[in-house]
């Protein structure tokens, strides 16, 4: 398996590639098969590949198959208002929170769906935080024992989008990339296969150093502790899953209790690679639109609409009668249940709350505690969606500085001539009580000479930082 080099080698960010093809295509290997190769997909080469308005390769199972489009006009309209809330976006953030996320929930548009990730996630501030991050891990070498199981798991993700389909390709190129970054960026947690799907979804709206950010705040705001290495966090959600089924599907909580079926063994996939894996893919991006906007309790909502439409009534229950047949059904959800309006509008309407979760968050930790101990994993609190991490990470700001609002000419002030020769007539005539310091129209002490020579004043002692600067000062 070939190695990355270390920093100061030429093109060391990407050797750890260069032979990512033989090392995948080893004979009498399984799992790392053809699968995606050229030669599999439509019987021909690259010139004869047609793909869907997602990319799939037409043809394959990853494909779409008819959509509901939305017509031109009201995707115009829509980009045109996204637009305006992008280039606004901390106003709109802070007062109208609640339009932003209507709007997520119709559906971000295609052509910015990408960049509307990176500032619903908060990865665009953490960028901006860590300018020249990226580029400093992506030189770095890697721990070999994470860069020999990424190279392993590359050819596995979408193996029918154009982006992945070639071995060694710039998709694979870059998602090795991110998640090695990955690795180097929290050592202590390394890599989670799970990771990779991820990423692989957010490689295809947006450059990898975006990517790697954006996978950062999935890390570590929206699921954290999910790719630790003893998956504490997602057991927890599990059995968090598990309750919220009691009050949403009593039928379905009944039969998966009676038939002893730990959450574990159907909501791991779904929840660690939110849905990438199991929904058709325009869902999957309606539901990555509400996720980055509201939080884990988008897949919490997924996962029981699903739980309650496949499981959730006696005559679903007449064709899974035992624990394998309950399972099978799991794996096999019904295309109408995971069809893009009917899914999205139920899990809209399905009332479950980060308020409910958090509360039922407590009492599992509990019992956790009680049977387990204290969890290993001691991550960062969960954030609930874009206006949380936006609460606990506001976007730096330009101090503003002081501009004056006069610009004062460098050199002495100009006295007017009728003032000059009444000043002369002063300077001749003796002084006198009457005209003695303090007496000088009622005024303060040498007001008079201020008037006279402003330049003596305290106010145009910084003649010279003034002068200085005139040539950036603009009169207001």
């Amino acid at each position: 398996m070939a190695k990355s080099r270390g920093p100061g080698s030429p093109g060391g960010r990407h050797r750890s590639l260069a032979g990512t093809h033989e090392s995948l295509a080893e004979p009498g290997a399984d799992e790392l098969s053809s699968l995606g190769s050229d030669s599999e997909v439509n019987g021909g080469g690259p010139e004869e590949r047609r793909v869907d308005k997602f990319g799939f390769i037409v043809g394959s199972r990853s494909a779409e198959g008819p959509l509901e489009e939305v017509p031109l006009e009201v995707l115009r309209q829509r980009e045109s208002k996204w637009l305006d809330m992008l280039n606004n976006w901390d106003k709109w953030m802070a007062k109208k929170h609640k339009k932003i996320r209507l709007r997520c929930q119709k559906g971000i548009p295609p052509s910015l769906r990408g960049r509307a990730w990176q500032y619903l996630s908060g990865s665009k501030v953490k960028l901006e935080q860590n300018i020249g991050k990226f580029d400093e891990l992506d030189l770095l070498a890697g721990d070999p024992k994470w860069l020999d199981v990424i190279e392993r798991d590359l050819h596995r993700q979408f193996p029918f989008h154009e982006m992945f389909v070639s071995r060694g390709g710039h998709g694979q190129q870059d998602l090795f990339r991110v998640l090695k970054a990955y690795t180097l960026y929290r050592p202590e947690e390394g890599y989670c296969q799970a990771q990779a799907p991820i990423a692989a979804v957010l490689l295809m709206h947006m450059p990898a150093e975006q990517a790697f950010w954006c996978l950062v705040q999935i890390c570590e705001k929206y699921l954290p502790g999910y790719y630790s290495e003893k998956l504490e966090a997602i057991q927890l959600d599990g059995q968090i899953l598990f309750s919220l089924l009691h009050k949403v599907s009593p039928v379905a909580y009944k039969h998966l209790s009676k038939q002893k079926i730990d959450p574990i063994l159907y909501m791991t996939e779904w929840f660690m690679c939110a849905f990438s894996r199991t929904l058709p893919w325009s869902s999957v991006l309606r539901v990555w639109d509400m996720f980055f906007c509201e939080g884990v309790k988008i897949i919490f909502r997924v996962g029981l609409v699903l739980l309650k439409h496949t499981l959730g009534s006696s005559d679903k229950l007449k064709s899974c009668q035992g624990q394998y047949e309950t399972m099978e059904r799991l794996r096999a959800l019904s295309p109408k249940i995971m069809q893009e309006t009917f899914l999205v509008q139920e899990v809209i309407e399905l009332p479950v709350t980060e308020r409910q979760i958090e509360r039922e968050h407590l009492i599992q930790l509990k019992k956790w505690r009680e049977m387990h101990g204290e969890l290993q994993c001691k991550g960062p609190p969960r954030l609930h969606g874009a206006k949380a991490i936006s609460e606990a990470e506001p976007p730096p700001r330009k101090a503003l500085e002081p501009v004056p609002s006069i610009i004062v000419p460098p050199g002495p002030a100009p006295v007017p001539k009728a003032r000059k020769s009444k000043e002369k007539s002063r300077e001749k005539t003796p002084a006198s009580p009457a005209n003695g310091p303090g007496a000088e129209g009622n005024g303060a002490p040498g007001s008079a000479r201020e008037l006279l020579h402003p330049q003596a004043s305290p106010h145009h002692q910084s003649k010279e930082s003034l002068s200085s600067r005139e040539s950036e000062d603009t009169y207001l």
